[in-house]
């Protein structure tokens, strides 16, 4: 399984997603691009998982882009270039769209199309090492709207025309201070501190996080008040096993323990 350029390690409720092409800082190919959306439908679809972890293979890189050298043969004709398209944003889609808490942890470059993974995560924490890059206009590209989107959401129109625009560098320091990430932390600690927090997450309800998943993405798909689906979801909690042993531990002064 560790020969794979991705590949997938479970451990107890956590799924690590592991980009494995250290020779070339983890450049994603084609086929990689089909292994995520693989492994994605696996993460999903497999319930002892509560949260799932995107990485490099080690700390010397996140990914520093697509493989360049494909470039000729994938967008040889407007076929492949639409079939090469369709396998990366359908890896993207099904990382954002993941029905649990999904954070990256990035060290080192996370250029082009790691940091258009890197924005399909719910929560990215990084070390000083990480650096961001969305390098289109250096190579004369456009980057997709669903790329696009997913920026502007998580550092606002202003900050994604001036990575575009520029296709500058970004270091980790400016990368929080534009919510590009969520946390810094050196990296002898960054593991410790991912792992901290998902035990924070996977100590709570599952229903709720899930939920929230949901709302989130309605949001996102610029839905702006409730429908009765999200009143349904709202109201059904409270009937729902996790409430009832979420206030049985509140009155009790004690940690809920939630089944589900």
């Amino acid at each position: 399984m560790a020969q794979e350029s991705v590949f997938l390690d479970i451990d107890g409720p956590v799924a690590r997603i592991v980009l494995n092409r250290p020779s070339k800082k983890n450049a994603l190919t084609w086929e990689m691009w089909k292994q995520i959306a693989d492994i994605a439908d696996q993460v999903d679809a497999d319930d002892t998982i509560k949260a799932a972890i995107v990485r490099g293979v080690d700390e010397t890189a996140f990914a520093a882009g697509a493989d360049i050298v494909e470039f000729e043969s994938v967008y040889a004709t407007p076929e492949t270039s639409m079939a090469y398209t369709k396998s990366m944003q359908d890896a993207q889609n099904k990382l954002a769209r993941l029905s649990k808490p999904f954070i990256a942890q990035i060290q080192g470059p996370c250029m082009g199309a790691g940091c258009a993974i890197a924005m399909c995560a719910d929560v990215r924490f990084a070390d000083p090492t990480a650096k961001f890059s969305v390098p289109p206009a250096r190579l004369g590209l456009v980057y997709s709207l669903a790329d696009t989107k997913r920026l502007v959401d998580v550092i606002g129109p202003s900050h994604a025309k001036d990575m575009i625009y520029t296709a500058r560098v970004v270091a980790a320091e400016e990368a929080i201070s534009m919510g590009l990430i969520n946390r810094l932390c050196e990296p002898v600690s960054i593991e410790d501190e991912i792992v901290s927090y998902v035990e924070s997450i996977c100590r709570n309800s599952r229903y709720s996080t899930k939920a929230t998943n949901r709302m989130i993405n309605k949001i996102l798909s610029g839905e702006d008040d409730d429908t009765d689906e999200t009143r349904a979801m709202f109201i059904d909690a409270f009937g729902a096993e996790d409430f009832q042993e979420g206030r049985a531990a509140f009155l009790e002064k004690r940690w809920p323990k939630f089944t589900y």
